[in-house]
């Protein structure tokens, strides 16, 4: 109301008319409709309009004093607060001057700063342009004979053409991997009888004790069975690269065959006793044999054959692991041994391959490599090395492997402790680690183990799921076979990739039939559907094992390492790969039971990470002597990182990194100062681009170096 007749004031004034005296009732009557409620209120509120129309009009006119002494009093706070507006934009501008000044002023210093920076690159270019003119100088010496190395490649090259696989070396490896035979049998024997030998727990128990035993407790008992193999196998293999220093490879593996004896009586006689801890106790010996023979079989095999085949013949220790399964696996069948009284037979067969490697490894020869590097037995070398390789032109290969000695007393003895600490030796190490558990904690043992029990909970019946198993032992010999040509064709490193990418896609199928049992179960058509698709995924996971996982761990752990920190590094590796096995098999039942139709995931989280690890950080071996791997890792400081890189065609190939000249010249052989003095170019190259490189971009403005024509 206010505002309205103060508005009809200064609309009067500003025409130069006064305020026209209307009544009240006029007045009320040309306010706006709520307006003029609200003054009809307060008027009839002091007095009606009627009678007091004096007093009406002095109301009207002090609201009117009062709008218009609260309109001077708003302009003067809009004027106010303008003013203060405008010296608040002055300070923020005088803030903004201020601190660009500070700017302008540290911009000022470190341009003096980089003057002198400028002056200390200049001196430090000085001194890699004589580092550069010292290696060029070596370089010129060392060319005359890089053509004699070239030559002596050629003719290196052409006699790898000709060796060939002999009677005696094939004779040899046979004996051999009857130790892996051994070691693949008694991996899959537990498997088939698994229901059989719970029932003999269960009669056991109760006689001993006169009560039923818990379901859960057998299911212990058998995981127990199942588990302690492994835990033998990690002694065993631990201690691998002692017995072979001690014994040689040759020696170690005769003398195990006495625990393999030893083992598979102890669990032949078991019913007989009618004691299950006689199980535990055998399945433990024969787990400690196994652990020996995969340590001692990959590095007796790696050091008798030729380089050209090593990568194939490699490949025949996991050829004889699936035999072996295969074995178990048909035998344990209920047609033949798979009963409650043949089962004992069934675990003692594994004398078998134990006795028959002693009569035939007699005949072997030992190590050349052993011979002669360790026991430093020259003749005995020569010899060994003629009847396998049925000629008496052995010298390239005593050349090679005195090569590989000569970088051997390069460095000192290597331990235990010394290997874990070595730089050097660290990043291969590390490899041949992660190769192992790729195998054991990609799923496969858990598919090794508990197969049978695996398909039934797919929808299979007991004989079928049997049969099934049976089925991945002889796709597992038939791929073996299908990858030993494609082992030095194809390389370590791709078939490996391609294994463990094969594995990774069948485990997500493998969870996919068991989601699918769930949510479908109860449609007869989907449940046979569903373990068609459980029967399949399983095999294709079996064959890209077979593929890559397999073997070639084994294969690469031997090859990374030179004659002296072997045995050590082969002990360590085959440690990781008995204790991921064991933790596998103790405890795939639990996981079974907590994750149920998601059980195989942890798998595939597994598989994808050794995927990626393997893409990464593995270098190729194929076709390359232990001194060369080694100069991979070497030449490269320990770094894996620094080990594989993209060849042309993407084979994977090698990079050079720094490599410090050693002290001991006088020990070194021409090769090996050509290759000091080769990376020591390279360095001081890298090293003076990198210098001027980053002196041109931290002041770009100031100056530009050229320095094409000074590396040209």
């Amino acid at each position: 109301m206010r505002q309205s007749c103060h508005r009809l004031l200064e609309h009067q004034h500003a025409g130069g008319e006064e305020p026209p005296l209307y009544s009240p009732i006029d007045q009320i009557s040309a306010l706006p409709d709520h307006v003029g409620r609200e003054a009809g209120a307060k008027l009839t509120r002091y007095a009606p309009a009627e009678e007091d129309e004096a007093t009406l009009r002095e109301l009207l006119l002090s609201l009117q004093r009062q709008v218009s002494v609260m309109s001077m009093n708003l302009s003067a706070k809009l004027d106010e607060l303008q003013r203060g507006d405008r010296q608040l934009e002055t300070t923020v501008a005088l803030c903004e001057i201020r601190t660009q000044l500070q700017e302008l002023t540290k911009s000022v210093e470190s341009c003096q700063s980089e003057v002198s920076e400028v002056k200390r690159d200049m001196v430090a270019i000085k001194q890699e342009l004589d580092t550069v003119q010292q290696v060029k100088e070596e370089i010129e010496e060392l060319r005359e004979y890089v053509d004699r190395l070239e030559e002596h490649s050629q003719r290196r090259k052409l006699r790898l053409l000709e060796q060939g696989l002999t009677f005696f070396l094939s004779y040899a490896i046979l004996a051999a991997v009857l130790g892996m035979l051994q070691f693949g049998y008694n991996t899959g024997v537990i498997n088939a009888p698994g229901r059989n030998i719970e029932n003999f727990m269960k009669d056991v128990y109760k006689d001993r004790y006169g009560k039923d035993i818990h379901e859960d407790t057998v299911n212990r008992l058998y995981s127990i069975a199942v588990s302690i193999f492994a835990i033998g196998g990690m002694l065993g293999g631990f201690s691998g690269g002692m017995i072979a220093n001690r014994f040689g490879r040759k020696g170690g593996l005769l003398l195990n065959n006495i625990l393999g004896i030893g083992g598979a009586s102890l669990m032949g006689f078991t019913k007989i006793s009618h004691c299950y801890e006689m199980l535990f106790f055998g399945r433990f010996i024969i787990g400690v044999n196994c652990g020996l023979n995969t340590s001692l079989v990959p590095m007796y095999i790696s050091e008798i054959a030729p380089l050209n085949l090593r990568g194939g013949l490699g490949t025949v220790n996991q050829l004889a692991v699936t035999v072996g399964l295969l074995l178990s696996q048909v035998l344990g069948i209920e047609q033949i041994l798979g009963t409650d009284d043949g089962w004992p037979i069934l675990l003692g067969l594994a004398v078998c391959p134990a006795i028959l490697q002693l009569l035939l490894l007699p005949a072997c020869p030992e190590s050349p490599r052993y011979l002669l590097i360790t026991r430093q037995w020259e003749e005995e070398a020569r010899r060994a090395l003629r009847r396998l390789r049925a000629s008496n032109q052995v010298e390239e290969d005593i050349e090679e492997m005195r090569a590989e000695e000569r970088a051997q007393q390069a460095e000192a003895s290597i331990s235990m402790r010394e290997l874990l600490c070595s730089p050097t030796l660290r990043a291969p190490l590390l490899i041949g680690v992660v190769m192992q558990l790729s195998q054991q904690l990609s799923g496969i043992n858990a598919v090794f183990y508990y197969s049978t029990s695996l398909f039934t909970s797919s929808g299979l019946t007991e004989e079928s799921a049997k049969f099934a198993t049976m089925g991945i032992g002889a796709i597992m010999v038939g791929m073996t076979l299908v990858s030993l040509p494609l082992m030095d064709r194809t390389g370590r490193r791709t078939l490996h990739l391609y294994g463990l990418g094969g594995m990774f896609i069948f485990s997500i199928f493998i969870t996919i039939s068991f989601l699918i049992k769930e949510f479908f179960g109860y449609v007869q058509e989907m449940i046979d559907w569903m373990s068609y698709l459980s029967v399949v995924s399983t095999l294709s996971f079996v064959v890209f094992f077979a593929v890559g996982p397999g073997s070639i761990p084994w294969l690469i752990t031997a090859e990374l390492f030179s004659q002296g920190p072997r045995p050590s590094a082969m002990a360590i590796a085959v440690l990781v790969n008995w204790l991921a096995n064991f933790v596998v098999g103790i405890g795939f039942p639990s996981m079974k039971a907590l994750l149920e139709n998601y059980t195989f995931l942890p798998f595939s989280v597994f598989l994808a990470i050794f995927w990626i690890f393997t893409y990464k950080k593995v270098p190729e071996t194929k076709n390359k002597t232990f001194e060369e791997i080694l100069a991979l890792f070497r030449n490269s400081n320990g770094s894996v990182g620094g080990v594989v890189g993209r060849g042309r065609g993407g084979t994977a190939t090698t990079t050079t990194a720094t490599a410090a000249l050693p002290d001991n010249r006088q020990r070194l052989t021409m090769g090996d100062r050509c290759a000091c003095a080769t990376s020591r170019a390279h360095q001081g190259r890298r090293q003076l681009l990198v210098s001027w490189t980053q002196a041109s971009s931290r002041r770009p403005r100031l100056y530009h170096y050229h320095t094409t024509n000074v590396l040209n």
